[in-house]
């Protein structure tokens, strides 16, 4: 046999397609949604996804304020936020971060998700979340996927 016919394929940005997809998230749980949602962004589910690339699509994500929480999570689920200063710690209940910010919660349960490094960043900037079910990324023709 040929040892040159073995040879190992690794994706680039060049040889990639990156698709567009909107997913509702209306009655979805939040970490099981979270964690396919991270799956599209990163490109596991591509047959040519290589670790160091961003081989994955973009994900509009709409209705997050929507999104369920199972158990008592609504009211016990705290988010940190520090000022910098001493004594700067806040929390907030998920309830109502939900009312003030409802892309908030999604964002950062994908974001915790991704790679903590320049890809992560990177890849997270191909999100895009939105409160309620219009979006204005028609021109793409993003494609609906359903969990």
């Amino acid at each position: 046999m040929d040892a040159l016919s073995y040879k190992t394929i690794s994706a680039n940005k060049a040889s990639t397609t990156k698709n567009w997809f909107v997913i509702d998230a209306e009655g979805q749980t939040l970490g099981r949604f979270a964690s396919k949602v991270a799956n599209i962004l990163r490109g596991k589910h591509k047959p040519s996804f290589t670790p160091h690339a961003d081989c994955g699509d973009y994900v509009i994500i709409i209705n997050a304020d929507k999104i369920r929480f199972t158990g008592n999570k609504l009211n016990d689920k705290e988010y940190k936020f520090f000022s910098g200063y001493p004594g700067g710690l806040r929390f907030e209940v998920a309830k109502d971060i939900l009312v003030r910010r409802p892309t908030y919660v999604v964002e950062h349960a994908i974001k915790g998700m991704l790679p903590k490094n320049k890809l992560g960043s990177e890849l997270f900037r191909n999100l895009h979340v939105y409160a309620s079910a219009e979006h204005p990324h028609g021109a793409q023709q993003p494609k609906e996927l359903k969990f």
